[in-house]
């Protein structure tokens, strides 16, 4: 894997890897969430695509971009969850292995979708290190190609086909509203927007209890993620090198929201717009919620990022 970051050339050729490979998502609104709001709220709905998650986009271009010799060992990566189960999707249709390693405190229900795909999952100590040094032993025995959940730029690339989508279905956008943990999908969409949209502004929305890319985006420099604590278990990655480099160049803004505005907002998506969404996908709308003053009288797509979550153990 290069560290050099994807440029929008790698987007448009992600675009056409994976054209047939995911579902063009649609976008959804609501008249009584823009009263909510006071915006003309638009939702982008990948808790509708392949996996239940945007990263089917990402793990599909990673693993169909592969040549023969580099899939011959199947691939490998860690992840909470969705990444683990869109790696492994993709590689069963490409039919090689995919090794997942999982902290062992994963929701079950991802553990479940990771291994209905027919990944092969290695449980570790819920530590960044336990599963970097996990990784490690499992490429070491099994010779696979390692495919990061976020700092990896065929991920990034693939990533960035949302924002294709989204600037082609509300063309006349003001904002477009992310989430972010890890940084692959606000980096690829980011990218992406500015390329061709620079007037388009575009918002990050983060929990305050993992706010790694809100300190580092305040600070100009990478910060930590120490012990991070939110509701939103997708967005614990820390903000990786490479997608904070883009971040910096092409993202306007980064906001935070509580575990509380989090609720709120899943509480009213599943009541209004009639769909699942996680408590990490819905992170985008409750920046909204949260900032109403950043947002109103204005034309905004929010990502709903995922719709994969324990129905026996939903925050409310």
């Amino acid at each position: 894997m290069t560290e050099t970051a994807p440029d929008f050339a790698a987007i448009t050729a992600a675009q056409a890897r994976i054209r047939d490979l995911v579902h063009r998502t649609p976008v959804i609104s609501s008249g009584l969430l823009n009263e909510v709001t006071g915006a003309d709220v638009h939702f982008k709905c990948e808790n509708l695509q392949k996996v239940g998650a945007f990263k089917a986009r990402g793990a599909s271009n990673a693993v169909f971009g592969l040549t023969e010799a580099q899939a011959a060992g199947g691939v490998a990566t860690h992840s909470s969850g969705n990444h683990g189960a869109a790696l492994a999707q993709a590689a069963r249709e490409r039919g090689i292995a995919a090794h997942i390693v999982m902290p062992a405190n994963a929701p079950a229900v991802k553990k479940a979708a990771v291994a209905a795909y027919g990944g092969l999952i290695i449980e570790c100590e819920p530590t960044l290190a336990a599963r970097e040094q996990t990784l490690e032993r499992v490429v070491a025995a099994t010779g696979a190609h390692v495919v990061h959940p976020y700092a990896d730029p065929r991920v990034i690339a693939g990533q960035g086909t949302l924002a294709l989508e989204v600037l082609e279905q509300v063309p006349d956008l003001d904002v477009l509203v992310v989430p972010v943990g890890g940084g692959g999908l606000l980096s690829g969409v980011a990218l992406a927007v500015k390329h061709l949209r620079p007037d388009v502004e575009v918002v990050a929305a983060e929990p305050e209890g993992a706010d790694d890319a809100f300190r580092s985006f305040g600070l100009g420099a990478l910060q930590p993620s120490v012990a991070p604590r939110t509701i939103a278990d997708g967005l614990l990655a820390g903000l990786g090198a490479i997608n904070f480099g883009i971040i910096q160049r092409h993202v306007d803004t980064i906001l935070t929201v509580s575990d509380a505005e989090i609720v709120q907002a899943m509480r009213l998506q599943w009541s209004r717009l009639k769909t699942v969404v996680e408590p990490s996908g819905a992170v985008s709308f409750a920046a909204l919620l949260a900032h109403p003053e950043r947002f109103r009288g204005r034309r905004v797509v929010a990502v709903i990022s995922g719709g994969n979550l324990d129905l026996d153990n939903l925050p409310w």
